[in-house]
């Protein structure tokens, strides 16, 4: 829990320390089974409603009171807690978890520790675990305590743990977020303590090799795993489960180890670990939304998470279970059951009263405003709902394109939801061009379609963006004089850092990779359009801001953190290196490719912010908004037209 708390503070002091969570699942796997190990039952029936009802009195109370608090607190500095609220009523019911991975959520990107309810995500697991477990633990027959019970159990649940283990190994490098978010690639861990359990029972030598470990060795070697950097994951992971179980087996009462691990302050730590496992995330959660994490500000918030832990088991986990006691087991469950659902319609129906309603900040224009004000139709008569496919439904786009017949040039803007980002570009660059206008855009997936990627499970624009291919090369598509613009996310396909989803591929591919087919791609577009006379123009990358928009608007209670919202242009040049060099040999093939630098036109200075000279240009953490599409980059890219030949003052 302390490795947990210290990476949550920061990673750097602990890059791997997240990994305090896969202790516990090996530890919840081990407890669980030998709680279950001897106890009588009368029927599957009895079994189950026994192991569910203590389950309840565990989870339940602590995490209702949780999540209710937390709501509100959160409510109060985020001015759109719409998403937040939304996986805090899902962690009631132990999806959270999934919701996270539906959204192809990065755990390790600095966006999800604004949400105060991102941890509950190994709740989500273990629960889903307890789904499958009992019914383990019964049909093997260790639950009816047969004489083959534990010889079932082990070889079922080890068949199982193999499956799981080689799932989580190849999920993680092809779809990060369902290795890390969905039960069945964790389930390997929690049936590791299970597996020894059994193993102890069964195999004494086993345990008596283990023994002679020393437990200060393997404490050692599991902070040294943790140091690990998180590109390591996947060994990590393995390796920390490993040590995990031969600590278990070798912590005997003589070591040094079980004393230090069985004073009284440690085994305290241990009695409140699942409220200050709740708690101290909201406290990271709200303070990264005000005053931001310090030296200065730690022991304090290290302090706050302490007394909210031992508030929370003095006076909701422990009498919860000894008022519990005297009910009958399906009162209890009816009880927990009703509470968690009434938790839920609470929160569900005020999610839109609360947001912006307890907001104390001033007032900021969200992204759900942004899009209703700034939905309506240019003067081309074009308009989003028409052209942009990861929002609507049309898929021809013809509709996409104003002054169809005229004989005008015509300047197609396609791309991803940048695309969407530059739409007062793309008019008023037509308007001064005196020219034809296209757009269209599908979000996460690039352009010119790659077969195996894209950037999130929700949206997949391959096959619109295949189609646009064939009207692009049709009669009614490129003529002569014509431009073509491509606007993308490149970092988030092509960086070192992209989490990109991969489908289909025989064999594991990179970004890099990925890059490199997206240039041959690139070189290909720009050979055909060279045979019409036509030509490219390729968007460089703008910063892909690292903090919430909302997070870095000016407000009272943001004045020690909005320091990290302002980041070096070098920096955002050093990390986006490939893609400016690949962006370059694509410029170097053929003499109707141009680059245009997005990331110098709204970052002209050696820092690179949300706003300048107190206007904002972003609508989020890298979509710029129409007021710097429309009097910030048009100007720039109509001067850069211009220089290259392409337009006319």
């Amino acid at each position: 829990m302390v490795a947990v708390i210290i990476n949550h503070f920061n990673k750097d002091l602990l890059p791997s320390g997240y990994l305090g969570v896969d202790i516990f699942f090996v530890i919840s796997g081990y407890v669980i089974t030998s709680s279950l190990a001897g106890r009588e039952s009368k029927n599957f029936l009895d079994f189950l409603s026994g192991f569910y009802e203590r389950r309840i009195k565990r989870l339940v109370p602590a995490l209702v009171v949780f999540v209710l608090i937390t709501s509100v607190l959160i409510s109060l500095f985020n001015p759109e807690p719409g998403v937040a609220l939304g996986l805090g009523w899902r962690s009631l019911f132990g999806i959270s978890n999934i919701s996270l991975y539906r959204g192809s959520t990065d755990y390790f990107a600095e966006s999800t520790e604004l949400n105060p309810f991102t941890h509950t995500w190994s709740l989500g697991v273990e629960e889903q675990f307890y789904l499958l477990f009992p019914f383990l633990i019964w049909f093997s027959g260790f639950g009816q305590q047969t004489a083959k019970g534990a010889r079932n159990l082990f070889f079922w649940v080890g068949a199982m743990t193999i499956a799981s283990l080689l799932g989580f190994i190849y999920l993680y490098q092809v779809n990060q977020p369902a290795a890390y978010f969905l039960m069945p690639p964790r389930f390997w861990e929690m049936a590791a303590g299970c597996l020894l359990f059994i193993g102890f029972q069964k195999r004494a030598k086993i345990e008596q090799a283990l023994e002679q470990v020393p437990p200060l060795l393997v404490v050692a070697a599991m902070v040294g795993v943790m140091y690990l950097p998180v590109a390591a994951a996947v060994p990590a992971t393995i390796g920390i489960v490993v040590l995990s179980a031969v600590l278990i087996a070798c912590l005997k009462r003589e070591t040094v180890a079980y004393k230090f691990f069985t004073l009284e302050k440690v085994v305290y730590i241990g009695l409140i670990s699942y409220s200050l496992y709740l708690w101290h995330w909201t406290v990271l959660s709200i303070s990264r939304w005000t005053i931001g994490i310090h030296w200065w500000s730690a022991p304090v918030q290290a302090g706050l998470m302490l007394l909210l832990a031992i508030a929370s088991y003095r006076w909701v986990e422990r009498p919860a279970r000894q008022k519990s006691g005297n009910l009958s087991r399906w009162k209890t469950m009816l009880i927990g059951t009703g509470f968690a659902s009434a938790s839920f319609g609470a929160i569900f129906s005020i999610i839109k009263p609360l947001t912006g309603t307890l907001y104390q900040g001033d007032k900021v224009i969200t992204q759900g405003e942004y899009r209703s004000m700034n939905a309506g139709a240019t003067n081309y008569g074009l308009t989003k709902e028409k052209c942009f496919e990861a929002l609507f439904s049309s898929t021809d786009p013809n509709k996409c394109r104003a002054n169809k017949g005229s004989s005008e040039r015509t300047l197609y803007f396609v791309g991803d939801s940048h695309s969407l980002s530059i739409w007062k570009t793309a008019e008023k660059v037509a308007q001064e061009a005196r020219s034809s206008l296209f757009v269209y855009g599908y979000s996460s997936t690039p352009f010119p379609v790659l077969d195996y990627t894209r950037l999130s499970t929700k949206y997949d624009g391959r096959e619109q963006f295949k189609s646009l291919h064939k009207f692009l090369r049709s009669d009614d598509g490129i003529r002569e004089g014509d431009i073509v613009f491509v606007t993308l996310i490149l970092p988030g396909y092509f960086s070192s850092k992209s989490q990109i989803t991969i489908e289909k591929a025989r064999k594991v591919l990179t970004p890099q990779d990925f890059l490199e087919m997206w240039v041959q791609e690139v070189i290909d577009l720009s050979s055909f359009l060279k045979s019409r006379n036509a030509s490219l123009v390729l968007f460089a990358p703008s910063p892909i801001f690292k903090n919430r928009f909302e997070q870095c608007t000016k407000q009272w209670f943001n004045v020690f953190s909005r320091a990290k919202c302002e980041h070096p242009k070098s920096a955002f040049m050093a990390e986006y290196a490939n893609i400016f060099e690949a962006l370059g040999r694509i410029e170097n093939t053929s003499n109707n490719v141009y680059v245009f630098n997005l990331l110098e036109a709204v970052c002209p200075g050696k820092i690179c912010s949300y706003d300048r000279y107190g206007f904002p240009l972003y609508r989020d953490e890298h979509h710029i908004n129409d007021y710097a599409a429309r009097e910030v980059v048009a100007p720039r890219l109509l001067e850069f037209l211009s220089s290259k030949g392409l337009v006319q003052n």
